[in-house]
């Protein structure tokens, strides 16, 4: 997309002002600097409007605004999702729009664009109801439309499977609702197939009937590691759907209010869920002994922060993820090698792995296992030593990887297809022809629609 004149800017601008309800942020005004920022602060975008929606009706207004000028278009809830800056776009902000109904006697939420999932979990718990959710401080509408795992996944299925429900302002500015009755091709691209076919509104999901789990996360000497992580892979083999675990190697930071056993070192952790008490884990936390810092107990759904402790705050950070066909002793022995601040293996399956015949195009289900390497670099090194650091680990886990990944966890916009199977690529470029064909929503996580793809080849 061309770069917009001065006067072109000033144009656009005026032209959101008089007909947008909610704040706008430009340039060298006051707060511009805050607004523009993702989550990630190693992305430094420079939209040329930061609008923050007020309501629905400025969602579109935004959009027909940006469309009819040639603007850049990108929205942004917290912005743990964004991977491309919008640079002389607009950045179009849904914060406000959080509110949160639950419906206990039909199990479902509905939400606004810019619900967090703390909202969905305070407001369902009073009912004994939990969502399929991911970090409480996590947008509920980025989440979902990228597949949305989390910790009652293996029991229930993604975040995106939950769906019901979407209302949806597509690229050419109509506001639509998509379901299995209405629009049903929208409805099933946006369980799961990304941001890139119209911004959501307003969504509804189902809520389960989850108030109490055991669950936690302990830190375990890292001598115990090689030991724990082979009878992870073992025990994963039989980890009932009731169970969502993951094992993490860390380097723990040397901050001063970490207890001094732990400033600097590295540790094995694990994290777990399960909501049928602690009899399925105990094999693996036997496995593991005695930890050194924290613990598993009964506790409500709403206290499960206790798997991640509390969110992190923005930081710049390189983060690689790759889906694995097996965990052989081959790929647990370089991940015992990584030098990394954090690297995690996960058992997927389950639910999951057992879409229903409507199921959308989340994920590769049939993925048993995945490993995520996390670097911050604000620290010494920066980012070049974090990417190299990153880079290495990529190099050396190739062999054993499956080409797979997961649109939630892949922070490279040009490996986009990669999170899908082929059939639902083909089928989410098709519909990405239908309901956005000039390629509006193009910045991040977007499929190349199919008349993009041949216009491409042609060229």
């Amino acid at each position: 997309m061309r770069q917009l004149s001065d006067y072109e800017l000033v144009q656009a601008t005026r032209a959101l002002r008089r007909i947008l309800d909610g704040a706008m942020f430009l340039p060298g005004e006051e707060c511009y600097d805050i607004e523009r920022l993702s989550w990630n602060l190693g992305i430094d975008p420079r939209p040329a409007i930061v609008a923050e929606a007020a309501g629905p009706r400025d969602i579109r207004a935004a959009v027909l605004v940006a469309r009819a000028h040639g603007l850049p278009f990108a929205v942004q809830g917290t912005g743990h999702g964004t991977i491309v800056p919008a640079d002389g776009g607009l950045l179009l902000k849904t914060s406000l729009l959080c509110d949160v109904e639950v419906n206990p006697e039909r199990c479902t939420a509905r939400v606004g664009a810019g619900a967090l999932w703390s909202d969905v979990i305070a407001a369902a718990a009073p009912f004994g109801l939990a969502p399929v959710s991911g970090t409480a401080s996590i947008g509920v509408v980025g989440y979902t439309l990228g597949g949305g795992v989390g910790w009652l996944s293996r029991r229930y299925g993604f975040a995106a499977d939950s769906v019901l429900r979407a209302e949806v302002v597509t690229a050419d500015g109509r506001s639509v609702v998509a379901s299995a009755e209405e629009n049903p091709d929208l409805f099933w691209a946006l369980r799961g197939g990304g941001p890139g076919f119209g911004v959501v509104t307003e969504l509804d999901f189902r809520l389960y009937p989850v108030a109490e789990v055991y669950a936690g996360m302990a830190l375990y000497p890292i001598d115990r590691a090689g030991e724990v992580l082979r009878r992870y892979r073992d025990w994963a083999a039989t980890e009932p759907d009731d169970v969502t675990t993951a094992v993490t190697l860390l380097r723990m930071p040397a901050a001063p209010h970490l207890p001094e056993a732990l400033r600097g070192r590295r540790m094995l952790a694990i994290r777990a869920l399960s909501t049928t008490g602690d009899g399925p884990l105990q094999p693996l936390l036997a496995a593991a002994g005695e930890p050194v810092s924290g613990g598993f107990g009964m506790m409500s759904f709403a206290d499960t922060t206790a798997i991640t402790g509390p969110p992190p705050p923005p930081m710049a950070t390189l983060q690689r993820f790759d889906f694995l066909d097996e965990a052989g002793d081959g790929l647990l022995d370089v991940l015992l090698e990584a030098e990394l601040p954090a690297v995690e293996l996960r058992h997927w399956g389950g639910a999951m792995g057992r879409p229903g015949p409507d199921a959308g195009p989340a994920g590769h289900r049939d993925a048993p296992f995945s490993v995520m390497a996390v670097a911050p670099y604000d620290v010494a090194g920066g980012r070049a030593g974090a990417k190299s650091t990153v880079d290495a680990l990529a190099a050396r886990l190739r062999p054993f990887v499956s080409g797979g990944s997961f649109l939630n966890f892949l922070t490279d916009a040009g490996c986009t297809e990669s999170a899908f199977t082929p059939a639902n690529y083909r089928r989410l470029a098709q519909l990405k022809a239908v309901w956005d064909p000039d390629d509006f929503f193009s910045v991040g996580h977007t499929v190349v629609g199919a008349r993009a793809a041949a216009l491409s080849a042609v060229k």
